[in-house]
């Protein structure tokens, strides 16, 4: 009888946003072919159960997370001091579970790298970060840790050359697996034409990442043409961040738009608030693949995306959606108006995006994928 294979699957989050459903989805797909799986996150959150539910034995084991503020001498001390503090921890569990193989996901829990590789267990590093606006030190140093990777899983081809430029080294042992990405439990119905105000949509965290601002922005400047349109929020700020949302509030409120925009906070379900939606937006200023995209095709709700990073990579570089400048509200102003005039062509054109990304990003797929990375590198254990 052949033994059952044990793998050590790491996050630094226990949230439920995009790399946390991700994370969740590879869980799922080693857990259902039989694997033991221990996930583990550094603090306890919704995720938790999500992975129990998964089959996964959870262990909140702190580790320590980079954060940009680990590029401040103070952060950075911080961050020393928590890797000291989480060292034995981290070696205990690896030494009581002692895995056929270990799987990290994003390369902000670096250190789990390094320990795998110190005890010779074989690893796969998914890196769903595409930091290419910061020092090429900064990249380097974030890149490094991977080398310690026997494989590197990307989730876009532009997370890809973001990871090639700053290690060449790495390009040889990388592999490209889309995510995968559960749509709503009930069938959709195609785009019906908007009644009333037109209702836009904006799912993620509220952040200068995420374009936030932009979206409120383009708001005020169709409002200001004449367009009755809305726009919902839903995500919630970051710690540390509450600046940013005062900041985006203060702008509607200064553009006349505040009653406009709806504070929806954080939700773990998303599907109703895509099916309340006429048009969502995913006006990222960094995003290395784009979850959310994929989410508004599945819900049937037609979706404007920019181009930073590996967003376009998720509408067909716009075949299923226009694709707008990161960064430029007047940009994704006119792109909305464009959907909006011709409201047919974008109803006909979301129903074709809809079969699409169930086929191209289905988490069945996905989890086959993963497995096939998995099971490759777990086998170079001797």
């Amino acid at each position: 009888m052949t033994a059952r294979r044990t793998a050590l699957m790491a996050h630094g989050s226990a949230e439920l946003y995009g790399s946390d459903r991700v994370f969740l989805e590879s869980v799922t797909a080693l857990a259902e072919d039989g694997w033991d799986v221990v996930a583990t996150v550094p603090v306890t959150g919704p995720l938790v159960a999500e992975l129990e539910r998964a089959g996964a034995r959870v262990s909140v084991c702190p580790a320590p997370v980079l954060r940009k503020e680990a590029l401040r001498p103070s952060g950075f001390a911080r961050l020393l001091g928590l890797a000291r503090r989480s060292s034995g921890p981290m070696w205990h569990l690896l030494r009581v579970i002692d895995p056929d193989v270990v799987y990290v996901n994003t390369v902000t829990v670096p250190l789990w790298l390094a320990m795998a590789r110190a005890r010779r267990i074989p690893v796969v590093a998914h890196v769903h970060e595409a930091e290419d606006g910061v020092a090429k030190p900064v990249r380097v140093g974030l890149a490094a840790p991977l080398l310690a990777a026997d494989r590197v899983v990307v989730n876009s081809k532009a997370t890809a050359e973001v990871v090639r430029n700053s290690l060449r080294r790495l390009s040889g042992r990388s592999t490209l697996v889309y995510n995968g990405v559960r749509g709503p439990g009930s069938p959709v119905a195609p785009a019906a034409a908007p009644q009333g105000p037109v209702r836009l949509l904006l799912v993620g965290r509220i952040s200068p990442r995420k374009g936030t601002d932009i979206a409120v922005a383009a708001l005020a400047l169709l409002r200001a043409r004449g367009h009755d349109v809305t726009l919902d929020l839903v995500g919630s700020v970051f710690p540390g961040w509450e600046w940013f949302e005062r900041q985006v509030r203060e702008a509607a409120l200064a553009a006349g738009c505040d009653t406009a925009v709806r504070w929806r906070g954080f939700r773990a379900e998303v599907w109703q608030s895509y099916a309340d939606a006429d048009l969502a937006l995913v006006p990222s200023r960094i995003e290395p693949f784009g979850n959310t995209a994929i989410e508004a095709q599945l819900a049937g709700v037609p979706v404007v995306v920019s181009d930073a990073h590996g967003l376009p990579e998720t509408v067909e570089d716009g075949r299923w959606g226009p694709v707008t400048a990161a960064g430029d509200a007047a940009a994704l102003a006119d792109a909305i108006e464009e959907v909006l005039s011709d409201w047919a062509a974008t109803a006909t054109r979301a129903d074709k995006a809809r079969e699409a990304a169930a086929e191209r990003f289905s988490p069945e797929r996905y989890r086959r994928e993963i497995r096939t990375v998995v099971e490759a590198t777990a086998r170079r254990r001797t």
